[in-house]
C-alpha cells in the first residue's frame, strides 16, 4: 500500500510536467487545448516538484511529507480549475491524496501532543539523585515485599526514578469478543513524582488505525483513543478515571521494583505470599493487592477498579496475571502478563503483553 500511494503521488506529479512543456512549447500537448502561459508554466513546474518531493519524504518517513503535500494539492487544484475541460479528472488523484496527507497530519500531531506530555513529565523529575537501595531500607516493607525486592535485585543498585519501556501486545476491545488485536506500545514513567504516560497503535481490520494514550499525571488520570490520530474513540477523564489510572500505576511498578519504597505507598502484609498497597498522590487513592510465590516473584496483582468513568460505573475486581519472568539491565521482572476483569458474566481477559525492551534512569 506504502508503495502504491507513492507510485501515486510520482505519477500525478510527473502529469504537471505538461503544463510547464505546453507553456514553452517544448512539445506538442494535445491533452492541453487551454493555451497556458509561461509564468502559469513555471507553477505547473513548481507542483510537479512538490509532488515529487512529497512523494520521496513520504517513503523516507518525514514527517513534513504531507505539509509540502498540501501546498501542491492547493497549486495543483488552482491549475485544474483553469483547465478544467481538459484536467478536471485531475481531482480525483488530488482528494486521495488530500485525505491520506490530512490523516498523516493528524498522526503528527496526537504524537507532538504526547511528546509534550512525556516532557512535562520528566522535566518534574529533573535534577534528581539516585540513592542505594540497602537491606536495612527495606526493613519497613512487610517480609514477602521484602523478599521480592531482594530477588528482583535491586538491593546494592541505584534506585529507579524514571523508566521506558516497550510491549507488544494483543488486546480485546469488548468482552465477547473473539479475535485479538495485536498492538504495540511504549509507556514512560517517573517515580519521585509518580506518572505515567502509555501510547499504543493498533491496526483494526479492515485498514482502521487506532492511537490511544492513557496518563496519570499530577494525581489526575485521562485515556484518549482515536481513529485515524483524528476522531475521538474515548475521551476521558475525572475521579473515577484518577483512581483507575492510579491502581493501574500502583500494579506496574512491579518492572521497577523500588518504588515499593515510595513514600506515596504504604504496605500492610496479609499473609507470608501477599500484601496490600495503598498509594495516596495528590489528593487521589487507590489500592491494589500483591502476590508472591514461594520463591519471593511476584506472581499476581489484584485491585477493585471502576470499570468505565459513568457516573454509575461499578468496580470489580481487575487482575494482571504474570506467565513468565526474566532478568532485563540486570533486575528480575514479569515479562508476559494478562489483564482480566472479573465481571458479573464472566472472566473477560481483555490483554496479553510482552514487555520486548526496558531501560532504567535514563533522563
Amino acid at each position: 500500500m506504502k508503495y502504491l500511494f507513492s507510485t501515486l503521488i510520482f505519477i500525478h506529479g510527473a502529469i504537471h510536467l505538461l503544463g510547464f512543456v505546453k507553456a514553452f512549447n517544448l512539445a506538442n500537448i494535445p491533452q492541453l487545448s487551454a493555451p497556458v502561459s509561461k509564468a502559469t508554466g513555471l507553477i505547473w513546474l513548481m507542483v510537479f516538484v512538490l509532488f515529487i518531493v512529497s512523494g520521496i519524504a513520504y517513503l523516507t518517513k518525514h514527517q513534513w511529507w504531507s505539509i509540502v503535500a498540501f501546498v501542491a494539492i492547493i497549486l495543483s487544484t488552482f491549475l485544474t480549475i483553469l483547465v478544467w475541460k481538459d484536467a478536471k479528472f485531475a481531482s480525483i488523484p488530488n482528494i486521495i491524496i488530500l485525505v491520506v496527507a490530512g490523516l498523516s497530519l493528524s498522526q503528527v500531531v496526537f504524537n507532538k501532543k504526547v511528546s509534550n506530555e512525556i516532557a512535562q513529565i520528566f522535566e518534574q523529575n529533573a535534577g534528581l539523585q539516585a540513592t542505594e537501595v540497602t537491606t536495612e531500607r527495606l526493613a519497613v516493607l512487610p517480609s514477602p515485599v521484602a523478599k521480592w525486592l531482594q530477588v528482583s535485585g535491586v538491593v546494592g543498585k541505584e534506585e529507579i526514578h524514571s523508566v521506558w519501556l516497550k510491549q507488544k501486545a494483543r488486546i480485546k476491545m469488548k468482552p465477547g469478543q473473539e479475535n485479538w488485536i495485536e498492538a504495540i506500545a511504549e509507556q514512560y514513567f517517573t517515580i519521585e513524582n509518580p506518572a505515567f504516560v502509555w501510547k499504543v497503535s493498533m491496526n483494526m481490520p479492515p485498514f482502521i488505525k487506532i492511537a490511544g494514550r492513557d496518563m496519570f499525571v499530577d494525581g489526575k488520570g485521562e485515556m484518549l483513543i482515536k481513529m485515524f490520530s483524528l476522531v475521538n474513540i474515548v475521551n476521558e477523564k475525572g475521579m473515577k478515571m484518577d483512581e483507575g489510572t492510579l491502581q493501574r500505576y500502583l500494579g506496574e511498578i512491579v518492572w521497577f521494583p523500588t518504588a515499593a519504597l515510595s513514600p506515596h505507598i504504604t504496605w500492610e502484609e496479609i499473609d507470608a505470599l501477599s500484601a496490600k498497597a495503598t498509594m495516596d498522590y495528590k489528593g487521589t487513592k487507590g489500592s491494589g493487592t500483591f502476590h508472591f510465590n514461594e520463591n519471593g516473584d511476584f506472581i499476581r496483582y489484584s485491585a477493585l477498579r471502576y470499570k468505565g468513568n459513568e457516573p454509575n460505573a461499578k468496580r470489580y475486581e481487575w487482575t494482571i496475571d504474570v506467565n513468565e519472568h526474566a532478568i532485563m539491565n540486570g533486575v528480575k521482572i514479569p515479562v508476559e502478563m494478562t489483564a482480566t476483569w472479573k465481571l458479573d458474566e464472566g472472566d473477560w481477559t481483555w490483554l496479553e503483553f510482552q514487555i520486548k525492551e526496558i531501560k532504567y534512569n535514563f533522563n
